[in-house]
């Protein structure tokens, strides 16, 4: 069984450039277990598909599984439900369902997987027997460019109820592997594919670099016969039991650390003291309950400038922990509001001095603030919170806010960016239950803010976001382009993209609605430019059917 460091070393071992694939299945091979899952449930829990729909789905499903109906076959009778129905609808469904449930089910191995390659400059594809309508929102999310499926028909952005043949299945994976190959300059012969199934076994064969990732029992067998590397992840999926109590027991440490605070009190008679000590306690008993490791690069700045404002990029409960044992003592946070509501953490948070602030009130938000001035200058404590205000369902760094940086300016203290790389391996956003991991940090140098003006605030901001995304590695914000002169405008001043966003808002609510030839237009002139990956570019078309009405209910969903 190979490791996950091993499949790293095997990338990096691999020439540079993109003459090398690395191609992945999605289901069970990204993520944990089938997206169509999803999508089946969200039309149940939303009464969209009837009891005989089900039925018949559910037998073409258990032939297919049986190997009495072909993969098309199946696809033909499970897509017949879609007909009608606007495609504009089911992408939406698409990302809702990843925002939702299926970015927390990505496994960290294979996101570590898949940004190795890209690190190489290597052609990084999913080619899957699912929709696009279920791959594209993690593939974006990924960084990957190319995405290989099984279509669908569709005409006038209403589907047809059709599946475009060849499908994304068997061969058919093969042949979308050897056009990607043509299209791309790639050899096939020195690429990587990595999958679950079995029913990859002729595209695992034909690559020069077949990577077998938590398969099924038949594949196993031949990947062992066969002496292909073979790795298993356990970091997603249903966790044991053991998981639920541990991570039960991590959450509600909180009120027993705190509670182991009050001799410390009632001896020295500080708050301060004794919210130090329990602060401590809590970060050594949450993170030995969830198993926890932390590996820290920068530590010296964590002490070097207090009182300050520490800022961190925010992706998991989990960053609680992790924020608790890396900065330990006289410390406040900033919280949502809706923690106050938390029975007894709530009350024992606030009495941490974590203030609880309206994130929809911009207003009553910034005076809500106003005591941790006080905190910073009189008490000399510091601050923590996260600039993007909630948390991400990935890696990936959102917009920042400005309280923070408004804190530290009043206050007259540094900023000190804190960038947590894989806090969602240990509770990726939606997930109850912490799995043991190691988290890699790095706090960065402070960053004074004693002449900050606040006029400039907004380039301060890019400024510290982009040291940040430089560490995650992730692209920079780039710098505002300014708009030449207009007549009325004094020269040299420029619009601020909010203004400019805020009007081009403005002109559309004003606009007149489209009438519906004029969409149905406007849609085939965008399907006109779609790129070479989508069926009409390839030269397939969709079998002409009377236009059917568009149907009243949200999006349906193959089983693929």
């Amino acid at each position: 069984m190979a490791s996950v460091k091993q499949l790293l070393k095997d990338i990096a071992a691999a020439p540079d450039g993109p003459q090398i694939a690395a191609i992945f299945d999605f289901d069970g091979t990204i993520i944990s277990g089938y997206s169509a899952t999803s999508f089946i449930r969200e039309q149940l829990r939303r009464g969209d598909l009837q009891a005989r729909e089900l039925l018949e789905l559910t037998q073409a499903m258990t032939s297919f599984g049986l190997g009495n109906l072909g993969f098309s076959a199946m696809m033909t009778v499970t897509t017949q439900f879609l007909r009608g129905i606007t495609e504009a609808s089911y992408e939406e469904l698409g990302e809702t369902l990843y925002q939702d449930q299926l970015a927390r089910r990505i496994y960290p191995e294979s996101r570590a997987l898949i940004n190795a390659h890209l690190a190489k400059g290597h052609t990084v594809a999913v080619i899957s027997s699912a929709t696009p309508y279920q791959v594209t929102p993690a593939a974006r999310d990924l960084g990957i460019d190319h995405v290989m499926c099984t279509e669908l028909g569709v005409e006038d952005g209403l589907f047809t109820g059709d599946v475009i043949r060849p499908t994304c299945f068997g061969q058919g994976k093969v042949d979308a592997a050897e056009r990607l190959a043509r299209e791309q300059g790639a050899d096939l012969d020195q690429s990587f594919f990595y999958s679950d199934s079995h029913d990859d076994l002729l595209l695992l064969e034909r690559v020069g670099l077949p990577r077998v990732l938590n398969p099924n029992s038949r594949l196993l067998g031949i990947a062992r016969d066969r002496h292909w590397p073979v790795a298993s992840f356990s970091s997603r999926g249903r966790p044991s039991l053991s998981l639920y109590l541990r991570s039960a027991a991590a959450t509600v440490s909180l009120v027993p650390t705190f509670l182991a605070g009050l001799p410390v009190y009632a001896l020295t008679r500080s708050r301060r003291q004794s919210l130090n000590f329990s602060l401590s306690l809590f970060a050594d008993t949450a993170s030995a309950l969830i198993g926890l490791d932390l590996n820290v690069k920068g530590k010296q700045h964590l002490w070097s400038h207090r009182p300050a404002v520490f800022i961190f990029n925010h992706q998991s409960k989990a960053d609680v922990v992790v924020i608790a044992s890396l900065l330990r003592s006289d410390m406040a946070g900033v919280g949502k509001q809706e923690i106050r509501k938390l029975p007894i953490i709530g009350r024992v948070l606030e009495f941490a001095g974590v203030v609880m602030i309206d994130r929809a009130n911009s207003a009553s938000a910034i005076e809500a603030m106003t005591p941790l001035v006080e905190a910073m200058r009189d008490e000399g404590k510091s601050v923590v919170l996260a600039p993007e205000g909630t948390r991400s369902v990935s890696p990936r760094l959102g917009v920042f806010k400005k309280g923070a940086f408004h804190l530290a300016m009043q206050a007259g203290v540094p900023i000190i960016p804190i960038v947590i790389r894989n806090a969602g391996d240990v509770a990726p956003k939606g997930d109850f239950v912490f799995r043991p991991a190691t988290v890699d940090v790095e706090v960065l140098e402070p960053i004074d803010t004693r002449h900050w003006q606040a006029s400039d605030l907004n380039t301060h901001i890019r400024d510290v976001r982009n040291r940040m995304l430089a560490v995650l590695g992730q692209p920079l914000e780039p710098v505002a382009e300014t708009t030449s002169p207009r007549r009325g405008r004094p020269p040299g001043k420029t619009k601020t993209p909010a203004k400019a966003k805020t009007k081009a808002k403005t002109r559309a609510r004003a606009q007149p609605q489209r009438p519906a030839a004029k969409k149905a237009a406007t849609r085939k002139k965008t399907a006109a430019k779609k790129p070479a990956s989508t069926p009409a570019a390839r030269g397939r078309t969709v079998k002409a059917r009377p236009k059917a009405k568009p149907k009243n209910r949200a999006s349906r969903v193959p089983n693929q």
